[in-house]
C-alpha cells in the first residue's frame, strides 16, 4: 500500500509542477483578452511555444501515464481523493512563489480537504 501511495503522490507532484509551470509561463505570455481570430492564434502560438508551458504540458503527460499505473493497482475510490492534496499544495505554492493571498476561508477549506484525505487513506 505504501508503494501505491508513493506512486499516487508522484503522479500528483508531476501534475502540480505542470500546473505551476503553466501559470508561470502564462504570466510571462500575458493575459488573454478579447480580440479577433488572429489575436487568439497569435496568443496560442506564443503560449504553446513558451518553454515553461511546453515543460508544464510535458509534466502533465507524464503525470497522466503514471496515473494510469496507479489506476491499474488501486481502487479509484482510494486513489482519486488524494487529488485533493493537489488543491492544498497549489494554494501554498501559489502563496509562496506567486504571492497570491490565502484567506482564512481558504485555509479552513484546505484543512478540511487534508482531513478528508487522511480519513480516506486509512480506510
Amino acid at each position: 500500500m505504501v508503494k501505491s501511495i508513493s506512486l499516487i503522490l508522484f503522479s500528483l507532484s508531476l501534475a502540480l509542477g505542470g500546473q505551476f509551470l503553466l501559470k508561470f509561463g502564462m504570466n510571462q505570455v500575458g493575459r488573454v483578452g478579447a480580440g479577433d481570430v488572429g489575436y487568439y492564434v497569435t496568443m496560442l502560438l506564443k503560449a504553446f511555444f513558451h518553454p515553461y508551458i511546453i515543460i508544464g504540458l510535458s509534466l502533465y503527460v507524464i503525470s497522466a501515464i503514471s496515473w494510469l499505473v496507479v489506476l491499474s493497482r488501486v481502487n479509484l475510490s482510494f486513489a482519486y481523493p488524494f487529488a485533493g492534496l493537489g488543491y492544498i499544495a497549489v494554494m501554498f505554492i501559489s502563496w509562496r512563489f506567486l504571492h497570491e493571498p490565502i484567506s482564512a476561508m481558504r485555509l479552513t477549506g484546505a484543512i478540511l480537504i487534508a482531513l478528508g484525505v487522511i480519513f480516506i487513506s486509512r480506510s
